[in-house]
């Protein structure tokens, strides 16, 4: 970067924006991976497993989904209430799709520099991003959570439930 150029802004609001959307574009969940402990993250504390908490984000599991260049805000249900999220951008950690684990993992903004580097760039050279772990995916009701009573956004242990058929019938 030269002397004279102005600094970027952060490039991580619109990569989890492409993301998000290549996510659902292929049919699949896209969930983000927050750490709850950051300053202004507004999710329910049922929710939150050592200190970090999984979210899904589709469209049906959420409305009014809002990702600005600041923070990410909608409305889901946790434990069938309907609650406010809001999450700033830099408190996500990752996003991926639930069924196959692909996304990306984000360094953490904490590292960012006065003139908009990367300090641990500086110090250890490329930040190496790491997959999700998959795990499987426990079965999801109708409103997208996983029948635990938590919302289903946590992907965490849980008796799934028995699949059970569609709800559609053909009506002739």
């Amino acid at each position: 970067m030269s002397e004279d150029s102005a600094p970027m802004t952060s490039h991580r609001p619109y990569l989890l924006r492409a993301l998000y959307e290549w996510i659902a574009d292929n049919g699949m969940t896209p969930h983000l991976l927050v750490d709850a402990t950051r300053p202004a993250v507004q999710v329910p504390l049922q929710a939150v497993k050592e200190g970090k908490v999984v979210l899904n984000i589709a469209e049906r599991a959420v409305s009014r989904l809002e990702m600005s260049n600041d923070t990410i805000r909608f409305s889901a249900r946790f434990g069938g209430v309907s609650q406010a999220v809001s999450v700033p951008v830099g408190a996500v950690l990752a996003i991926y799709a639930r069924e196959t684990g692909q996304g990306m993992a984000l360094p953490d903004e904490g590292d960012v520099g006065e003139e908009g580097e990367d300090a641990a760039e500086e110090e250890a050279g490329p930040v190496t991003l790491t997959a999700v772990p998959q795990e499987p995916a426990p079965e999801r009701d109708d409103d997208g959570s996983d029948g635990d009573g938590d919302g289903g956004d946590d992907g965490g242990p849980g008796q799934p439930n028995p699949r059970r058929g569609g709800h559609l019938r053909i009506v002739k």
